[in-house]
C-alpha cells in the first residue's frame, strides 16, 4: 500500500476526528491530548489555533508510533498545507476545495479532504485526486445529503464536519459517512470543567460509536 492509502486506512479505522480550535497554542495541545485520551484518535489541529504548526509538531513527536493521526484543518492555501506537512501533518483539511492545496498534497502523498457542499465541488475534488471529501457545513446539509450524493457518485467517500452530535451520529453513519468530524461538542464545557471535560466528551462519542457499530 502507498503512504496515502495507509493513512486513509488508519483514518477510517479511527473513524472519529477531533476538530481542535484552541484559544492558544497550549490550549490546542491540551485539547488534542484530552480528545485522544477520551478515545478520538484523528486529531485535526485547525489554523484558527495560534501556533497550530507547533501543536502539530509537538503531537507528532510525542505520539509517534501510536494510533494517533495528526493533521491540519482550516488550511486555506498551499503554503499552509506545506508548513503543516513539514511539521508532521498526515492529512490536510480545508473548508472549501482548493486545487493548489490538492496538488501540494499529491506531491507529498498526503490525503487532502476539502470541504464540499455540492456535487459540482465534489466532482472537482475527485478530478484532482481527492479520495475523501469533507461535507461542510454538515449541519446545514444534513445526513441525507450523503445518500443523495451517492446516487450519481457512489464511489466518493464523505466525512461530515459540523452538525455531528451524540444524538444524530447514527443517522450520519446509516447514510454512509466514511468518518465524522466533531468540533465544538468536545469543548462545550471547557470553561467550567477544564480539559477533563474534553476527554469526557470524547469518550461519550467513542462509546456511542462503539454502540452503533455493535448494532
Amino acid at each position: 500500500m502507498s503512504v496515502k492509502r495507509d493513512t486513509l486506512a488508519q483514518l477510517q479505522e479511527n473513524y472519529l476526528f477531533a476538530v481542535v480550535r484552541g484559544a492558544s497554542e497550549e490550549a490546542g495541545y491540551e485539547i488534542s491530548k484530552a480528545a485522544y485520551q477520551g478515545g478520538i484518535k484523528n486529531i485535526e489541529v485547525t489554523f484558527s489555533t495560534p501556533g497550530a504548526e507547533n501543536v502539530m509538531r509537538k503531537l507528532s513527536d510525542e505520539f509517534a508510533g501510536t494510533d494517533m493521526v495528526v493533521g491540519a484543518g482550516t488550511v486555506l492555501d498551499e503554503v499552509a498545507a506545506r508548513i503543516s506537512i513539514m511539521n508532521g501533518a498526515k492529512f490536510i483539511v480545508s473548508p472549501s476545495f482548493n486545487e493548489k492545496i490538492s496538488r501540494m498534497c499529491n506531491l507529498y502523498t498526503v490525503p487532502y479532504l476539502p470541504g464540499c457542499g455540492s456535487v459540482t465541488e465534489i466532482q472537482m475534488a475527485l478530478e484532482t485526486g481527492c479520495e475523501v471529501v469533507k461535507l461542510f457545513p454538515g449541519g446545514l446539509l444534513g445526513p441525507g445529503f450523503i445518500k443523495d450524493v451517492h446516487g450519481p457518485i457512489p464511489w466518493v467517500d464523505v466525512m461530515p464536519s459540523g452538525g455531528v452530535s451524540i444524538e444524530n451520529m447514527d443517522k450520519w453513519i446509516a447514510n454512509g459517512a466514511w468518518s465524522v468530524g466533531v468540533g465544538s461538542a468536545l469543548t462545550r464545557n471547557l470553561k467550567e470543567g477544564g480539559y477533563d471535560s474534553v476527554a469526557a466528551a470524547a469518550k461519550e462519542f467513542a462509546d456511542r460509536l462503539a454502540e452503533i457499530k455493535a448494532q
